[in-house]
């Protein structure tokens, strides 16, 4: 140290920092701020298997003893054989390298230690702009000098197993692995524990230029790995720490490089929307970090354990069930989202589409079943299924399930005043005729203007019971578009008119399952930090509809089963209600239904435009289709999802229904559903 400290004055050379190092020149040791390096963040389903992986840079730290002795011989051979023997500098390595950089006129041989090294990965790792990093790295006697500095401190405060254990999962070893662990896997497809000679000489050959010798690069990267393996393996001869005929037999061998696929994001995931899901809910809710860059690296770089609300036998109920209606090659595509009452918590997520960006497989790259926050698109317009909301309303204002009104062939508002929005404008449409596409006309209860979804029976209902107070029914429940606009406030609100998703719409139907009970939609259960930190995340709740009101319309939408517009497909056996939707024309279907244990939506349309490419004249699934209603295909799929997603639940019941609040006389005057 005091050779290379006087002899900078003299080198001179403009740009290489030799005055500012001389004036600085401190070699007390420095404290080292050794934020953790990057390291894989795992997702698992709620039993805790794996269904994907975050990262910003792929890294498994692993403890010295998980790492191969021959792994550890070859990086100290090579890079620092006096490693045991020295303290913070390696004094003749320095001197040899300082020699050499004299006689080049600036700082082309570095002769660091192993300790070195890990600082400079570490300051490299630390640094947050492009500034930093160069900084990092740059040639120059003043970054050396306080790499020392720090490399004292380093020494102090650890042993030499320790840091040589810190360095080997620091390290960059190229083809996007970072630390011997996930090197080993990249390259040879082995744990770190598992590599052979050869195999270890090539990665402590590595590590000198990475990028140089990054065998994922091509055939001239990987020559020169392997004339960087073989210099690692003379130089292990040379140290005797291993006979010349075994560095010969392993010089023999092959590169031997398999370039093993990392497990990574959700394209690789079995359940890619669910993935895609939980990825945006970690970057966009302030419970994972206070800003988008802190989320971002809370996930990326975090090495977190995230388990999630997946259910993989109620997933699998969904795949298949949707598999059975429609295929992959279709145009139009179902999606579904199961999601259990009282909790908010997602069950699956499913599409008929497999997730990616080719073409040729009819891929999609966007999440089917969730909204633009959480990776979606603009949605499907959910057709009558919205008329829940205006029963809702209905039955809270105090209307019994037998009160009604007369329902024509057709509905006109009778002017412009005849609705109102929620900021108290008129926008009834008295020039616009609304018309049935299921149902007949005449005097209709809220049982049966419901069962036979009868569009003028709910647009009359709507006007009576308030557009703005449907509005705010639907908004209590989670309604909101899928694209993150305002919701449409238009007469025809009842019918469906806003683009929606199924997790959305399946949250809203479980919040009546739940009795009322809304709970925002959830999809993480715990995460575990990196040092076994585990934090808990419990439903958000509130009672957002009066818990009779919502006992009174499952009782009604109980009876689409077996009266209505779901007669032909028939019920689960067990308590059960929902509602079909269908847009005019075909446009999109839907079915959204619910029992006190899981709820869920199914959609259909189709992504190249719903409106230009409507659902009459189809064959899907194999089948054809002259037009898709919501008893068609969504329902089905939601009858064959509950069937095998339940099958393993003990049933529960609805709670019978307040007759003398809300009339009727309940489920005893139906008889059961059909299983």
């Amino acid at each position: 140290l005091l050779v290379a400290g006087i002899a900078l004055p003299a080198v001179g050379g403009a740009g290489l920092g030799f005055v500012s190092a001389t004036n600085e020149l401190n070699l007390k040791p420095t404290d080292l701020v050794e934020p953790p390096p990057a390291e894989v963040s795992i997702v698992q389903d709620a039993r805790g298997k794996e269904i994907a992986r975050f990262y910003e840079e792929y890294r498994e730290v692993v403890t010295l003893d998980q790492i191969a002795e021959v792994m550890k011989t070859a990086i100290i051979s090579i890079e620092d054989y006096r490693f045991y023997q020295h303290g913070a500098i390696d004094l003749e390595g320095t001197i040899r390298a300082f020699a050499k950089n004299l006689h080049a006129g600036g700082v082309s041989q570095g002769g660091s230690s192993i300790t070195q090294q890990y600082v400079k990965q570490v300051l490299l790792n630390s640094a947050d702009t492009d500034a930093e990093k160069d900084k990092a790295l740059e040639a120059s006697y003043a970054r050396k000098l306080n790499e020392l500095r720090h490399a004292m401190a380093v020494e102090e405060k650890y042993t030499k197993d320790e840091i040589l254990g810190k360095y080997l999962n620091i390290a960059y070893f190229g083809a996007s692995a970072y630390g011997v662990e996930a090197a080993a896997r990249r390259f040879f497809g082995v744990k770190a524990a598992d590599l052979t000679l050869p195999q270890a000489a090539t990665l402590a050959g590595a590590v000198q230029d990475p990028n140089a010798t990054d065998p994922n690069l091509g055939r001239k990267q990987r020559e020169r790995l392997l004339k960087r393996r073989n210099v690692v393996l003379d130089r292990m001869a040379e140290l005797g720490k291993i006979t010349p005929a075994e560095a010969a037999e392993a010089k023999a061998t092959k590169l031997g490089y398999k370039g093993t696929k990392f497990p990574g994001g959700c394209e690789s995931s079995r359940y890619p929307y669910f993935c895609i899901y939980v990825r945006n809910e970690i970057l966009r809710n302030p419970d994972f970090g206070k800003t988008a860059k802190a989320r971002e690296e809370f996930l990326n770089r975090g090495g977190l354990t995230i388990r999630t609300t997946l259910d993989a036998s109620m997933q699998a109920a969904a795949d298949r069930a949707i598999k059975k209606w429609v295929h992959p090659s279709d145009n139009p595509v179902a999606a579904e989202a199961l999601v259990q009452p009282g909790t908010g918590a997602i069950k699956a997520m499913a599409a008929s589409r497999p997730y990616g960006r080719s073409k040729a497989r009819n891929e999609i790259s966007y999440n089917l079943v969730a909204d633009a926050a959480h990776g979606g698109g603009v949605g499907l317009q959910a057709g009558s299924t919205f008329k829940t909301f205006t029963l809702l309303t209905a039955l809270g204002q105090g209307m019994k399930v037998n009160d009604g009104l007369a329902a024509g062939a057709g509905f006109r508002a009778s002017g412009y005043a005849a609705f109102k929005n929620c900021k108290g404008e008129n926008i009834g449409d008295p020039s616009h005729t609304v018309t049935n596409d299921e149902g007949n006309p005449g005097w209709k209860t809220l049982q049966t203007g419901t069962w036979g979804s009868v569009n003028t029976f709910f647009m009359a209902l709507e006007q009576r019971v308030g557009l703005c107070e449907t509005i705010k029914t639907a908004k209590s429940l989670g309604i909101h578009r899928s694209d993150g606009l305002k919701l449409t406030e238009f007469s025809t609100f009842t019918l469906g008119t806003n683009e929606m998703d199924p997790v959305t719409v399946a949250n809203a139907y479980a919040a009546i399952g739940a009795r009322g009970k809304y709970c925002a939609p959830m999809a993480i259960g715990r995460i575990t930090d990196r040092n076994g930190k585990v934090t808990t995340y419990k439903p958000k709740c509130r009672q957002a509809i009066d818990p009779e009101v919502a006992d009174a319309a499952a009782d009604v939408l109980s009876g689409v089963f077996t009266e209505g517009t779901m007669r032909t497909v028939g019920g689960i056996g067990r308590d059960a209600a929902g509602k079909t939707g269908t847009t005019d024309s075909s446009a999109t279907a839907w079915f959204a239904g619910f029992t006190p244990d899981l709820a869920g939506a199914v959609s259909i349309g189709d992504p190249r435009g719903s409106q230009d490419y409507k659902l009459n004249g189809v064959t899907i699934g194999g089948r054809y289709y002259g037009s898709v209603f919501g008893a068609s295909i969504p329902g089905p799929i939601w009858k064959d999802t509950m069937l095998a997603a339940l099958k393993n639940v003990e049933p529960t019941s609805f709670t019978p229904i307040n007759t003398e609040r809300f009339g009727g006389c309940g489920q005893s005057c139906r008889p059961a559903p059909p299983p």
